[in-house]
């Protein structure tokens, strides 16, 4: 596996902090995210799982702890929307170049509003998709959420 991703690539060109880990993939797990937290050891508030959605039909990103669910509600609230919905998995890898299980916020063919669970940054350090399966980044959720501009919300159901 490599650890050189357009996500490492460009949290190394921002000056980010951060470490690359890697762990053993399950593509037949029912919750990717929290499959994820129990490879790496880590509560499942510290790991983070990237979600695309569509906000009154243009595409967003949705960064949240990988054991809780997004309320489709707040999502579009957060980002100016009447309403919005999770976009279909071939979409939303056309549109950010990654395979689905491995999606990042970071490195995405194209830069869409992000939004990041505001309990998100109560925690000193969290895990987010490194750009491949099995591959997540561990840094500072202030430098992530700085990084891609994002919107800091209350999106969790």
């Amino acid at each position: 596996m490599s650890r050189a991703t357009r996500a490492t690539k460009a949290l190394e060109r921002a000056g980010i902090p951060f470490s690359v880990h890697s762990y053993d993939y399950d593509p037949g797990a029912e919750r990717i995210g929290l499959q994820a937290a129990e490879a790496l050891g880590e509560p499942p508030q510290r790991v983070l799982k990237t979600l695309m959605a569509r906000i009154d039909g243009k595409p967003g990103c949705v960064i949240l702890p990988s054991d809780r669910e997004v309320s489709m509600k707040k999502l579009a609230a957060a980002l100016g929307g009447k309403s919005a919905e999770m976009m279909k998995p071939a979409d939303a890898e056309r549109l950010t170049g990654y395979k689905v299980g491995g999606i990042s916020p970071f490195g995405q063919m194209r830069a869409v509003p992000t939004v990041i669970e505001a309990t998100a940054l109560d925690e000193d350090a969290v895990f987010i998709n490194g750009g491949q399966r099995g591959l997540q980044v561990r840094l500072n959720p202030r430098d992530a959420a700085t990084l891609l501009q994002a919107i800091i919300a209350p999106v969790v159901a």
